[in-house]
């Protein structure tokens, strides 16, 4: 039976949504194996994770010290060293942390990598078959991985559907093992995105735009179509580079993270870094020129149109009703 370890990161006392979407990526490995969660860090909120994650995963591994209170991946990495046996398989989020995490974790249990894994094809003996995106999530590939001494593979959040839940796990206390967790960098602070005069963390319905928009003149289309939606205008990054909207505005990695009920993707690729400041599994509906852009693995709702013929037709049809 395939042992698999996800390293599931928490906020606040709350699990990131990638923590329910794990189970899917495990069972696709391998329906019969056996998954165990890990949490790292300290104090009232780290229990609170690990009891909330019983109720999803047979086992979770919790690893209390003070060493781990803030996020440091060169610290958890020690951690889980010595925590994780060297032929597991372990499944990481690809997101900023998992990126400075995964790689040398890797290195640590002297194990296979792969990195932003969209989704899983099966095991053939020792042979781990992945599909992973690569040039900005213009191509997708099949890749195969030895995972006869283990495997460390980074998954997107988002690509795999959540698990529903019905487990009655135990947490399991190895704080113990974790080893010496000195570390030569050291953790200064957290510096929170910036508000601007709209807080797109707090809209239930996103209209966000990408390069697909081609010019700053016609955002003023898309804030139309948020006026008769009832929406907030969002963009991804090239949008902001291009200092047609503030960086408030952005939605990513390195902008905000928003958890709305739909978001209308209009003119983005899909790029994990764009994808990764979503959560909470929305409705989205992706409309993009190209029918391979990444967007469309993920949304709902895929149509093949250029925005600007969309966007006021779907704002006419809007006010109509």
């Amino acid at each position: 039976m395939t042992q698999i370890f996800a390293y599931v990161p928490f906020k606040n006392g709350v699990a990131e949504d990638v923590a329910m979407e794990f189970p899917g990526a495990a069972k696709k490995i391998d329906a019969g194996a056996f998954l165990t969660a890990v949490v790292a860090g300290s104090g009232a909120d780290l229990d609170k994770v690990a009891n909330a994650l019983t109720k999803t995963y047979a086992e979770v591994i919790k690893i209390d010290n003070p060493a781990l209170a803030y996020p440091n991946a060169e610290i958890v990495r020690k951690a889980l060293t010595n925590i994780i046996p060297s032929d597991a398989i372990v499944l990481v989020a690809h997101d900023t942390f998992g990126m400075d995490l995964a790689p040398g974790l890797s290195i640590k249990l002297d194990s296979a990598y792969a990195a932003d894994v969209v989704d899983v094809e099966g095991m053939d003996g020792d042979a781990l078959k992945l599909v992973r995106q690569e040039l900005g999530g213009a191509v997708s590939t099949h890749v195969t991985c030895d995972a006869s001494a283990g495997a460390v593979l980074t998954i997107r959040p988002g690509a795999f559907a959540p698990a529903e839940g019905g487990a009655s796990g135990s947490v399991v206390d190895k704080s113990g093992d974790a080893g010496d967790l000195s570390a030569k960098r050291t953790f200064l602070e957290v510096v929170e995105a910036e508000v601007g005069d709209v807080d797109i963390t707090k809209s239930d319905v996103l209209v966000s735009i990408g390069r697909g928009i081609e010019d700053g003149d016609n955002i003023a289309i898309a804030q139309e179509l948020a006026d008769a939606m009832g929406a907030v205008v969002s963009c991804s990054r090239p949008i902001v580079d291009a200092k047609w909207l503030e960086k408030s505005r952005q939605v990513g990695t390195s902008g905000q993270t928003v958890k709305p009920k739909v978001y209308m993707a209009m003119g983005i690729s899909g790029s994990f870094q764009h994808m990764g400041g979503i959560k909470g599994n929305p409705f989205i509906v992706a409309v993009n020129k190209n029918p391979k852009a990444p967007i469309f693995q993920v949304a709902d709702v895929g149509i093949v149109e250029d925005i600007l013929e969309f966007m006021p037709a779907l704002q006419e049809a809007i006010e109509a009703l």
